[in-house]
């Protein structure tokens, strides 16, 4: 299991990029914009760097849903590799069989 600390800042950053999303996308295009003069688009990258850190999407780091584990994630099941074992064991994902020979 994670530390509590860990998975309540990975939910505010997920919370923090998910308000500022759409204000990010409008200043990154203002700024990647070669039409518009150069003083307009460095004013939109001042904006967009006075942003918070941590409303960048770059920041998340994907966690198990059940424990919090950020390594050997699943995309596809929101799980951990020992997660993912242990539910497998007892039956609790469909189709899913743990192997033994």
């Amino acid at each position: 299991m994670a530390k509590k600390s860990m998975i309540e800042r990975e939910l505010k950053r997920q919370h923090l990029v998910k308000v500022y999303a759409s204000k990010r996308a409008t200043l990154k295009g203002i700024a990647r914009n070669q039409d518009l003069p150069m003083e307009e688009r460095f004013k939109a990258q001042l904006k967009l760097a006075g942003l918070p850190r941590n409303s960048a999407a770059s920041r998340l780091h994907n966690r198990c849903q059940l424990t919090g584990r950020p390594h050997a994630y699943y995309r596809k099941l929101k799980l951990s590799r020992i997660m993912l074992r242990d539910l497998a064991s007892f039956g609790q994902i469909p189709g899913m069989v743990k192997s033994s020979w």
